[in-house]
């Protein structure tokens, strides 16, 4: 069904591939891009040049695609449902989509991430999200439940990534944790430099590099502290640098995580903030791999959001007579976005008119606006605010959740080999394979053993202790030997000794799958 088209340079002496870079600006849409583009002036962006096709977004089962789903079908092949992060689907029942085997239902499959690491390769994963959310989680863990932070930040921990960058060290803590497990502590002891600022960002000499910036989701780019947190491009440089050190080449996932949250709210300011702030660290990892001549660059959206149109109801008529200021210059007034502005009100919100005024340039705000503004819960203001603007910009919308139509596919190779065409999400993920020399399906092979076949057909006990059901164990007996595969660690313990494994043991909530060589433990 895929309509994939693969554009390969006459030539057959060509550099190999031997770095790929996939950066995901979350829920951009089309006329989101446009806008920002607008905004700075009809510039063009550095995605412009890379402009080759459309990808199209749909799940396993439905028509409009959760980032789950998405992401998941970017980092493994696989299209899945609604929540799950790294496993296959439930049910397929969208056109064209094969049917889920059963007994398939919900197993892991492995993501390019974790391919190119097999492979030698040095991996990383940047994100202006908590790190643990969908699209990020989708490269570097697998759970059928995106929710699940404690589940899929342990497996982040113990995958042994090279370079991780983003929000969340809330998550991470003993205290916030229903495992009760210290992964602050732990990432020290795994030897990451860990870093909680910009310039110890830039400082670090480390090869192996943890950075959270915040307790939860970075700020809009707009509304940053850049002595407090680093762009996406900056997170996106120091990446680059630290993972170029390894002459076999790397993997590097960088999500542009807040355009969707800003297309959520409606928020023309928040989506116009990130796509150019998304755009900045595009043009980071094109001038790298135009320099480097041996790096891929994939960049797409995971699905569109907000259903976002430059132009109105209001616009019906005389469309074509607006000047593009109408659109351009109330959200040129705005120096913040609308989750910025909730530093400024007072604790009774009695200053609404003088921020409003000062900080985006709105006056002859209505009753209405004014009571909207001073009810909105913390945390919620940017779905007050967004729609304001928007109204004075003539800027439309259809819905406050994701679309389902196509979006743009941008790519870069040095080689010419570029994927093309209007493809399939899954296309992504199997062209990265294939350009880095990687095989998905023996990858999962490899890493995800349904553990409890695997050693009773060796003759062995199997069982998953959940004494502690926050951190269950699976224990092996055979004989005289007994093995312990902690859940979401890559650790074995045969016999009481500590053994490293190439991959971590995962639970689905339902089975347990293990790397082979934990199988292979057991003789």
């Amino acid at each position: 069904m895929s309509g994939a088209v693969f554009a390969k340079s006459e030539k057959e002496t060509k550099p190999a591939i031997k770095n790929v870079i996939i950066l995901i600006p979350d829920g951009m849409s089309i006329d989101g891009t446009t806008l920002a583009r607008w905004y700075k002036g009809g510039t063009p962006l550095a995605l412009d040049s890379m402009a080759s096709g459309l990808v199209r977004t749909y799940s396993a089962d439905a028509a409009i695609a959760d980032s789950a789903p998405a992401g998941t079908a970017f980092s493994t092949g696989f299209k899945s449902h609604t929540g799950y992060v790294g496993v296959l689907p439930d049910k397929a029942d969208m056109p064209g989509v094969a049917p889920i085997k059963p007994g398939d239902e919900k197993t892991p499959v492995a993501n390019v991430l974790e391919a190119a690491k097999l492979a030698g390769k040095s991996t990383g994963i940047i994100s202006t999200s908590e790190i643990m959310h969908a699209t990020p989680a989708d490269f570097s863990a697998h759970y059928p439940d995106r929710s699940n932070y404690d589940a899929i930040s342990e497996q982040q921990v113990y995958q042994g990534i090279d370079v991780v960058l983003g929000g969340g060290s809330k998550f991470f803590g003993a205290d916030a944790r229903k495992d009760k497990e210290d992964l602050l502590k732990e990432i020290k002891n795994l030897g990451y430099d860990y870093v909680t600022t910009p310039a110890a960002m830039k400082a670090s000499k480390s090869n192996k590099l943890w950075g959270m910036f915040a307790p939860a989701a970075l700020s809009y780019n707009m509304d940053r502290n850049p002595a407090e947190q680093p762009s996406l491009a900056e997170m996106t440089s120091k990446a680059i640098e630290v993972l170029s050190k390894n002459k076999n080449g790397f993997f590097l996932m960088v999500e542009g995580s807040k355009v969707d949250w800003a297309a959520h709210a409606n928020d023309p300011t928040g989506i116009i903030s990130d796509v150019l702030a998304f755009d900045d660290a595009v043009k980071t990892a094109l001038d790298f791999a135009k320099k480097n001549q041996n790096t891929a660059i994939i960049a797409s959206s995971d699905h569109g959001n907000g259903g976002i149109t430059i132009g109105n109801a209001e616009t019906t008529k005389g469309y074509d007579k607006e000047p593009l200021s109408t659109f351009i210059d109330p959200l040129k007034k705005a120096k913040m976005t609308g989750e910025g502005l909730e530093s400024k009100l007072n604790a009774d919100r009695s200053n609404i008119l003088e921020v409003m005024e000062q900080y985006f340039g709105i006056t002859g705000l209505t009753e209405e606006e004014i009571k909207s503004i001073k009810d909105a819960k913390p945390g919620s203001l940017n779905y007050v605010v967004g729609p304001l603007i928007s109204k004075r910009a003539k800027i439309g919308w259809t819905t406050g959740g994701h679309t389902g139509g196509e979006v743009v596919l941008y790519t870069y190779s040095p080689t010419q080999d570029r994927l093309m065409g209007v493809v399939e999400n899954t296309d992504l993920a199997k062209y990265m394979a294939r350009v880095l020399g990687v095989d998905l399906a023996q990858t999962t092979k490899k890493l995800f053993v349904s553990a409890k076949e695997a050693y009773t057909a060796k003759g062995a006990s199997f069982e998953l202790d959940q004494t502690d059901v926050n951190n269950p164990v699976v224990v092996v007996k055979k004989g005289s030997n007994t093995l312990k595969l902690p859940v979401y660690k890559n650790i074995a313990v045969l016999n009481g000794k500590t053994i490293k494994l190439k991959n971590v043991v995962v639970y689905n909530g339902e089975r347990t799958f293990v790397p082979q060589e934990a199988i292979d433990l057991i003789k």
